[in-house]
């Protein structure tokens, strides 16, 4: 069969032994998530015509106001996950608290807990710009048999087994690695069928396109401030191109196509970064380095963070790896002129 004819479904079968456990499980929840993005891709390219978008009137833990489908998308994913029984814990972005999942048999036998932003960037739902979906699995550390603890969800992000995201665009797409490359699959709407359209994906060594916003310029730290002006400077093969569409998934698929880095630092408005660890920066960090990039906090490799809390968050720099440690090198230049 050609490549690219290829179906979701029959490229999880072939390459179902390629994971590290090989139970099925990790396939099952990869079919789930493909099922429950067809049912939010339908409700995003319909937004216009019915009442589903705009504020829901409430906020999430983060503070932030919740879309209303935003809240859509976390009820469908997470009523997927349960009724097939295949993770034994969740945590979303949009819930205070993680969700105990124990089977129809109370067992709490299932192995993996998954963690997701089900509708990143949904600020842009009103203005008919690309939102998506992040997703993130890891095995549960807690024995088998027992309920989840916040244990199962606070490991650093090299401890993943899959990560992958959903973007809702002018094609809707699922991009995903188990460790072994990444791979994208484009949504045939007339039959409901995901297709391989992008195997292997690969951020080039080098790029032109810095992704930053660049409206909190005077908030940011220095190192971010002369990275910038050498971004903008005339030398070489710069200026570089700035292009910053404000959703997370839309501004690394593009960079991820076309090369590039993705910056959302600290900033005096946001001491902390604004980006949450465990639901947009970990999931993330595995893809762009299973496709040859590199993703940092500015100074440390972002999977190896240990975190301390659910929603925890952290400055996030990432894309095409000469372009994350040209970044890293005025973060260090700028942090040693203050010693």
């Amino acid at each position: 069969m050609e490549e690219r004819n290829k179906t979701l479904g029959e490229f999880i079968i072939e390459n179902q032994k390629a994971f590290q456990y090989s139970s099925g499980e990790l396939s099952r929840i990869i079919n789930s998530i493909r099922l429950a993005a067809k049912v939010v891709n339908y409700k995003v390219n319909k937004a216009g015509l019915v009442d589903i978008v705009g504020a829901a009137g409430e906020q999430n833990i983060q503070g932030e106001d919740q879309q209303k489908l935003d809240v859509y998308a976390n009820e469908i994913f997470i009523q997927t996950l349960i009724n097939r029984e295949i993770v034994c814990g969740i945590a979303s972005e949009e819930n205070d608290d993680f969700i105990t999942v124990e089977g129809s048999d109370s067992s709490h036998n299932n192995k993996y807990v998954l963690l997701m932003d089900p509708l990143d960037g949904s600020s842009n739902i009103d203005v008919n710009v690309s939102v998506g979906t992040i997703f993130s699995v890891y095995r549960r550390v807690t024995p088998i048999g027992t309920p989840v603890t916040l244990e199962d969800f606070l490991q650093p992000g090299t401890q993943q087994v899959a990560a992958g995201y959903v973007i809702y665009g002018t094609s809707t797409m699922l991009v995903y690695t188990t460790g072994h490359g990444v791979n994208g699959f484009t949504l045939n709407p007339a039959i409901g069928t995901f297709y391989l359209s992008h195997p292997n994906m690969k951020f080039s060594e080098d790029g032109n396109i810095y992704s930053i916003n660049e409206g909190n310029y005077v908030h940011f730290p220095q190192g971010v401030k002369d990275y910038i002006k050498y971004c903008q400077l005339e030398e070489e093969d710069r200026p570089y191109t700035s292009r910053y569409i404000g959703s997370l998934v839309a501004d690394i698929h593009r960079n991820m196509i076309k090369g590039g880095i993705y910056i959302y630092p600290t900033s005096s408005k946001a001491p902390k970064g604004k980006l949450r660890l465990l639901y947009e920066c970990n999931p993330m960090a595995f893809i762009v380095e299973q496709a040859g990039g590199k993703a940092s906090d500015g100074f440390d490799r972002i999977m190896e963070i240990q975190p301390t809390e659910l929603h925890e968050r952290v400055p996030f720099f990432c894309g095409s790896i000469k372009m994350v440690e040209k970044a890293e090198e005025f973060m260090h230049k700028a942090k040693l002129s203050k010693y």
